[in-house]
């Protein structure tokens, strides 16, 4: 566990508690470990589908980095509180951009947490994929990766669907030649 402080832009949130996640520090991967501050530049667009905790754990390659707590904000007035409920109410993340990729902090829900001060966990993620990921999820789209040798990925919606069966239907009903109406 180490101390860290948590800023929104300029403005200071207040300190909080890191605590690294094992399975991190064991594939050398320490870039969130020297870390004493978090700068939130904005927040995720809102999952109107999938809570952000469900959507990380699906998209990161390395799980969950950290775990955060801030025991001294306890008051529902301080910033970090703040900050809590309105992403946990808002199913949004706190986004801190690191290089190529970005810092999302969710915001757990208070059932192992009797006293009610803020807790978050941190994910790693490249940049940009949880806002791709979560405009597919909203608009009922689904991924499908059809070549993985060059990893082309097609976004198909129900609508794109019907119309491929619709166009294989009229194929169907226009053929000409017995044996193939037949099906053999």
């Amino acid at each position: 566990m180490y101390k860290a402080l948590v800023y929104q832009g300029e403005g200071l949130l207040g300190e909080v508690e890191i605590y690294p996640v094992e399975n991190i520090i064991n594939n050398n991967d320490n870039t969130m470990v020297e870390v004493k501050e978090i700068r939130i530049s904005h927040f995720s667009q809102a999952s109107e589908r999938c809570p952000p905790l469900a959507v990380l754990h699906t998209i990161t390659s390395s799980g969950i980095c950290f775990k955060m707590e801030s025991k001294s904000s306890q008051s529902q007035d301080s910033p970090l509180y703040l900050l809590h409920s309105s992403c946990f109410k808002e199913n949004k993340t706190a986004v801190m951009p690191l290089g190529r990729e970005e810092l999302h902090l969710v915001a757990m829900s208070w059932r192992n947490n009797e006293k009610g001060y803020p807790c978050f966990w941190g994910f790693n993620v490249a940049s940009g994929l949880y806002d791709s990921c979560l405009v597919m999820l909203n608009l009922r789209c689904l991924g499908i990766v059809f070549d993985l040798d060059e990893t082309l990925i097609v976004a198909n919606t129900m609508r794109s669907f019907e119309d491929r069966i619709e166009a294989l239907q009229r194929k169907i009903n226009s053929e000409l030649d017995p044996l193939r109406i037949s099906g053999c």
